[in-house]
């Protein structure tokens, strides 16, 4: 199986003027993250909007994705779905494009108790041979992959991470305790989280600071951690802003305004107010 690590970035999904998906401006970007160097394109993430996408509009763009990313970074595909049926479907068509790993929330709205998610990941893993990171954002998903759950979940054979977005560096640590792999998916926690022990990160943040995520992942693991504090420092207040604000709204101003180019999001997700845009952009100045 394929062993991740490093900086993970959930692309951000590139749209016309009238909505459909801008195919080239979409491959434009991933491209921008392979020439800073990011270890693996994540494609349909929540910073990829893939709640506002069409299931033919995911398995479009795991297609390009597979097709465009190949050996130049790993590649994962979320996969997530309400019912088992569509997420084994969906984990299925990736595995065909390309997937070197799945990343999957619980089912999300009204979902099952835990002896239903367990049963949910026990039947994805079942059906497919690539690994699985399970995707904790319990704030959307209504449910809570504690520590002592994963535990549980790794007792199946192809769940071997876990992407924690909760934000909160103390179950970060509790997680690091269990024998599961952790990406640190907090914007605003993501140096002491890699400082602390995390094999990677799931950052949304990479689609406007690819470079410095690398740069900051490649001190940790150097050692050199002043000098990783020093560029944390910097990277801090875009953090707060995009964590305290609508996120991909936020996201995806931070990347326009540093030259990135992707666009805005897809209704009813609107830009961001032109106060807090300013803010923004005073923010993503500190970076250099």
């Amino acid at each position: 199986m394929t062993k991740l690590s490093g900086v993970c970035v959930p692309v951000c999904t590139l749209f016309n003027d009238d909505e459909s998906i801008d195919e080239g401006g979409y491959l434009r970007h991933i491209d921008q993250m392979i020439e800073a160097k990011v270890d693996i394109i994540l494609a349909c993430g929540g910073t990829g909007e893939f709640a506002y996408l069409s299931t033919e509009e995911k398995r479009y763009l795991i297609e390009v994705t597979g097709k465009h990313v190949e050996s130049h970074a790993h590649f994962i595909a979320q996969t997530s779905a309400i019912s088992l049926r569509e997420t084994i479907d969906a984990s299925k068509h990736a595995a065909d494009h390309g997937a070197d790993a799945l990343m999957i929330l619980p089912p999300y709205f009204e979902g099952p108790d835990a002896a239903g998610v367990y049963h949910h990941f026990e039947k994805v893993a079942e059906a497919t041979d690539l690994p699985i990171m399970v995707y904790n954002v319990p704030v959307h998903s209504g449910f809570d992959i504690t520590p002592d759950f994963f535990k549980k979940l790794l007792e199946i054979e192809n769940i071997e991470y876990i992407k924690d977005s909760t934000g909160d560096l103390v179950r970060i640590q509790e997680l690091l305790q269990t024998p599961g792999k952790v990406f640190n998916g907090g914007d605003p926690i993501m140096y002491p989280a890699l400082a602390a022990g995390c094999v990677g990160c799931v950052w949304g943040s990479g689609n406007f600071i690819p470079q410095e995520a690398v740069e900051l992942y490649g001190l940790v693991q150097e050692g050199k951690l002043r000098e990783a504090n020093q560029l944390w420092q910097r990277l801090l207040p875009s953090q707060l802003f995009v964590w305290t604000h609508v996120y991909n709204s936020a996201v995806k101003s931070a990347a326009n305004y540093r030259g990135f180019n992707v666009g805005q999001c897809r209704a009813p997700v609107l830009p961001l107010d032109n106060q807090d845009h300013t803010i923004l952009t005073q923010n993503l100045d500190t970076i250099g």
